[in-house]
Order: C-alpha cells, then structure tokens, then sequence
C-alpha cells in the first residue's frame, strides 16, 4: 500500500506509522517526491487500510493493485534514476533527462581487444563499457569466455578511459570473484526468471541490468524486477532485447512498443539492446534510433573494431565507425524527444577538499522565474546536478558569472523561429571575463495560462516575453482584441498572472507554469510552428587562475566532451573585402562556419560586430590549438577579435 503523508506531518509521526506497520511485517520504503512524501509498505499479509488511514500524520492510503509492488507506478510516481559513478568524480544517471549508450564487445577476448574498444566507444560518446567475460552459450563447444581473466582486462579498459564496467553474471557463484571488477550486473535473458541468482544480487545493492527473457511478458519482467528491489537494491534498469516470435528475418524481434508500456506501468529506467533483437549489424542502427524515438533511457550495443575476427555474435557487431556515426544521430534526435546525450568528462577530478570540509552545491543562473524555459535547459544540461538561481535580466544574469555569485549561466541565444536573441550578443560583447563552455537545445512548446475561471472569452490582455508572442502569432492574430504587454520572461508573465488573478489576464508560457503559479491552461501548443527549438549556451568565467582553460574549473561541469564547436567574435576595417578576407580564414582553415551575425558597435555608428560559430574538424586532435592558430590569423585581418570559447556544441 502507499501511505501518502501531510505536509505537515512530524518524525514521531511518521516513526509510529512505520513501527504500526513493521509490527505486521511490512517492508517501508520512504519516497520523497516534489510535492509530497509517501510510505510504501509492501508485505505478505493483508491489511485493513482504514487502520492506517486513521493514523496521525496519514493523509491518504491508496492499495497497491498490481502484482509486482515495489517496481510499480503506484509505489513510485517519479520515474527512478539510478546513479553509476565512474573514476573520475563523474555521475552517470540512467533514467534522467539524458541518454546513454553502453558498448562494447559481445565477449572479451583479449586485453589489447578491450582496450581499443574502450577507446573506440569512449571517443564515439558511450558512457558505460560492456563485455562478457563469462558467456553462456547454446552450443557447450562455442567460447565460454576468459573468466576472471577477462574481468581483469574489462575493469583496466574502463578506468583508463573513466568508463564503468558492465557484464553479465551467469550464476551467483561467480559473485564473490565479480565483485571488485564489475560496477552494473547484467542479467541476460536466460537468467531473467533465475530468482535465486536474482535474490543474491538484489542483496549486494549494486546496479543491476535485467533483460527481459526470450518469450517473457512485459508482466514477467516487471515480476522479475520485484525480485530485485525487494532483496534490497533499488537500482535496476530494465532492458528490452527483443522477443521469440515466428519472424526469421531478424534473430529476435524487437519490441519497441514496450518501451512506452512498460513507461506507464513502472518507474525503473528502460534501455534497449538492438544488437540481440535483430542481430544484423547494418539493421541494428535505425533501430537504436527508434528505441530513443520510443522513450527509451539509453541503448547497449555491441562494438568490436574486429567484427570479423570476434569469437562471438561477429555479424551483430558494429564498427566503430558505424557506432560513432549513429551516436552523432542520438545527439540530433535527443532534442526532439526532450532529452540530451550524456557524456564522460575528459580531465581527472580536482583534488578533494578536506575532511570535513561542507561540498557547495554549484549555481547556474538564468533570467526569469521559476518555471522558465531556461529553467528547464538547466536541468536538462546538468541533469539535476547544479541549483537554479533566478536574476532579474539577462544583464544581472551575466554579473552573477562574473563576480562569482553564481558558477555557470544559462543564456537563449538563438531560436529556430524568432532569430537571435541580440541583447545575448550585446552581454557577450560587454562582459570579457566569461566564456561559452557548451550549449543545448531545447524545443518550445507554448500555451495560454489563466487564473481558474478565466475563458478565451474572457480574455483581454496577454502577457509574456516578446520572442514567445512572436512565436504565438497565428494564434494572437485570431485573438486581435487582446492587447499585447511584454515580460522579462515567459515565466514571469505567468507569475504576474498568478497574483493578478483576474480573468481578463492571461500569459503565454511553459505549461509548467500552470503548477507553479496556481493557474490553469487554457490551450496548449499555440506556437505557430512545433519545429520551434531554443539554443542555449552556457556561460563561465574565464578570469579565474588559467582562464577559460582552467582544467579545475571545467572539470567541474561535468559534461567534459570533446570540443566541437568554436565561437568567435570580431570587427573589421571599413574597407572593400575586409569580412571576405576573414571568412577566407576559416576556410583556408577548413572550418565550416553555422552562423555568422552581426551587431552594432556601441559608439560606433554604421561599425559591427560579427559573430561566427564554426564547426570543428574532427580529424584535428589538439582542437584549442588549432583554434588558436585561426585566432592569430584573424588577429592579422581584423581590428578586433576575441575566442567566446571552444566547446561542446551538441
């Protein structure tokens, strides 16, 4: 049963409802949502909910009806997200607002073997590695793996490139042998309904991946799940791997209707393995791609830089290659889907602080209120890893980098309808001591909020920021009385609405901010385009000890990938071909230029400045170098230029 507490309940309170129901034998586990807190008490005996509901502190019960408790919707409304730390100081979160890819060979084979692969996937963007060092096979003659050999090469490969390690256990007597190599089990498909080996697991606390059995029902996984959780981890993501069925084209069938079941039906994290559901190499890319398309949480694929000499499942294998092209396609369909790619930090951690020492929570800042798009953009990038701090303008926004009152800054800095957002520009021009450190996308999706009561018909005035009315157009147009007044932000106009409370008022914003500010929504997705996406970048300072290259500050943002992406900001001479002998620069350079703007000088009346985002080479190895060499280059042809910075622009 769910036992949902009041606000206001007291500890004692909360102590003598668990030690009601421990008495009866009961397991509790204490959830702590966003806007309550519940008891889940899951036991063999029943129990007359109205001799809990009657207990002080106790503002509702609700039976759980399904027959898996603990991996429920109803034990958990919030979806689960489990945390894997790898060696350099690193979270990776399963089940958050990011995607993840494990990869890695079907079986380790060798120690070299390992190693490049760790290195191939590491560089593509996988998180985790995989590998199978003990191999239940068919046929008893087929390789059965290198053993604790094998998790030996496994757990080097994943520490020398920051990646932990995931393989699959086949029997509970290799636990003891498994423990200090391995950081997330893998149950395969035969052992899926293996409940000894499961409870045993359950007990260590550790990660477990649980795929699902080759005829099991989605209830069958669920019910396995419950196996684990009610051992005692609560970290367990499930997988679909494909079903048996009577389809011979492919070597399982993939099921990706489950995924958006399994989503309404359970809270734990889901990934998907394309490789043994279709075990065709060139087949398994597309259908990585539709596991995210379906809500997945991640994909575990199978890589050898050797298809061809692998010992086992060679023709489900991917290049890396063909890996690191279809990790370049998650990271452009992750914003469709509301989500964005994790990756591994590149630098070591910085030295621990002392024992003792209080960790400060890092600060993000963003203009507006709570409930702001870039409040989300926030959380999505960070994925719940920093605190949001509101400012008042994008102005006080760049001042809080600055003068240290906030770590990091997340500024709107195009969108794919509206065009630029130039006071951004005009901040990145004034303020010299930050440095963009990465970007993300965000989709916009806006609607009409009110007060409760309020209708279109009583509707007189709308409020919100100027770029989201002019992204609402079509739908203002057909409401020409409305008078228009502008807002810092979306979030603040419904906020504004919230304490005006009259029916007259009206805000265009995030649906989000219906909860936030007691209102509801009149009509959601007025945008006049779906294809409406915001460009956020995140700003640093770069007058801390090393500048913007300061390893010990970047290391503690996280997302630490691979620069790709280099900003520039510049004015030329007023003189005939002075911009084309700029752009001949980056590409004599070989750098393909995104965007190119331009912005008025301050004081300088019919002078600009140009900003240019240039993609990267990937074949370059030492990309700040090399951006260093263009940046001399422009010095010779340019009045003025300066690096915004060298970052992920994913």
């Amino acid at each position: 049963m769910i036992i949902v507490l009041k606000h206001d309940a007291s500890d004692a309170e909360k102590s003598a409802i668990k030690s009601v129901l421990a008495g009866r034998n009961f397991k509790v586990n204490e959830v702590k949502g966003e806007e309550s807190t519940i008891l889940a008490a899951v036991g063999k005996l029943a129990m007359d909910i109205r001799e809990v509901a009657v207990l002080p502190g106790v503002a509702n019960v609700i039976p759980i009806s399904k027959p898996y408790k603990l991996a429920s919707r109803e034990f958990r409304p919030e979806n689960t997200v489990v945390e894997i730390p790898n060696g350099r100081g690193q979270i990776i979160r399963v089940g958050g607002s990011r995607v993840v890819a494990i990869a890695g060979p079907c079986a380790v084979e060798s120690r070299q073997q390992m190693l490049d692969a760790a290195a191939a996937v590491a560089h593509a963007g996988a998180v985790m590695l995989r590998g199978g060092a003990y191999k239940p096979r068919t046929s008893p003659y087929a390789f059965q793996g290198l053993g604790e050999e094998g998790l030996q090469y496994l757990k080097e490969a994943g520490e020398k490139y920051g990646l932990p390690v995931v393989t699959e256990i086949v029997a509970a007597e290799n636990i003891p042998v498994m423990a200090d190599y391995v950081d997330v089990y893998q149950v395969g498909a035969r052992n899926m309904q293996n409940f000894e080996l499961l409870k045993k697991l359950g007990a260590l606390g550790k990660p477990v991946i649980l795929k699902r059995g080759l005829s099991a029902t989605i209830e069958e996984l669920l019910m396995a799940a419950e196996y684990l959780l009610s051992a005692g981890t609560d970290k367990v993501i499930l997988c679909e791997r494909g079903i048996r069925t009577y389809e011979k084209a492919t070597r399982n069938t993939l099921d990706l209707s489950a995924i958006p079941i399994m989503r309404s039906m359970t809270h734990l994290p889901i990934i998907v393995d394309p490789s043994h559901a279709v075990g065709i190499r060139d087949k398994i890319p597309p259908m990585g791609l539709a596991a995210i398309a379906s809500g997945a949480d991640g994909i575990i694929v199978e890589v050898h830089c050797h298809p061809e000499k692998a010992l086992s499942d060679a023709a489900q294998a991917l290049y890396p290659g063909q890996f690191e092209k279809l990790m370049r396609d998650i990271e452009a369909l992750a914003p469709v889907v509301g989500k964005s790619v994790a990756h591994i930090r590149t630098a070591k951690p910085a030295a621990e602080k002392p024992a003792g020492t209080k960790k400060e929570r890092i600060t993000c800042a963003f203009s507006g209120k709570k409930g702001a798009y870039a409040e989300q953009a926030i959380e999505r990038y960070f994925d719940g890893s920093v605190t949001a701090e509101a400012v008042d303008s994008f102005r006080d926004l760049f001042l809080a980098v600055v003068d240290g009152r906030a770590d990091y800054g997340m500024v709107p800095i195009e969108n794919s309808l509206a065009g630029s957002v130039y006071q951004n520009y005009d901040n990145l021009t004034q303020f010299e001591d930050v440095s963009i450190v990465g970007s993300v996308t965000l989709r916009i999706q806006h609607a009409l909020l009110a007060c409760k009561g309020a209708t279109l018909d009583s509707i007189k005035t709308v409020y919100s920021h100027p770029q989201a009315l002019s992204q609402c157009h079509d739908f203002l147009f057909a409401h020409k009385d409305w008078a228009q007044v502008e807002a810092v932000s979306t979030a603040t106009a419904a906020k504004l609405v919230g304490e005006k409370n009259a029916p007259e008022n009206a805000a265009i914003a995030s649906s989000v901010n219906a909860r936030l500010y007691d209102l509801t929504v009149l009509r959601d997705g007025i945008e006049d385009d779906p294809r409406n996406y915001t460009r956020f970048v995140i700003i640093a300072p770069n007058h801390l000890t090393g500048g913007a290259a300061d390893q010990a500050f970047r290391q503690r943002l996280g997302e630490g990938t691979a620069p790709n992406m280099a900003s520039f900001m510049f004015s030329t001479p007023n003189e005939p071909g002075a911009l084309y002998e700029c752009l001949g620069i980056f590409q004599q350079a070989h750098l393909n230029l995104s965007r190119l703007e331009s912005r008025p000088i301050a004081g300088k009346p019919w002078r600009y400045w140009f900003y240019a985002d240039a993609v990267l080479d990937e074949s370059v190895a030492d990309k700040e170098s090399y951006v260093r060499t263009v940046l001399d280059a422009l010095r010779a042809k340019t009045e003025d230029v300066r690096l915004l910075g060298v970052y992920n622009g994913s």
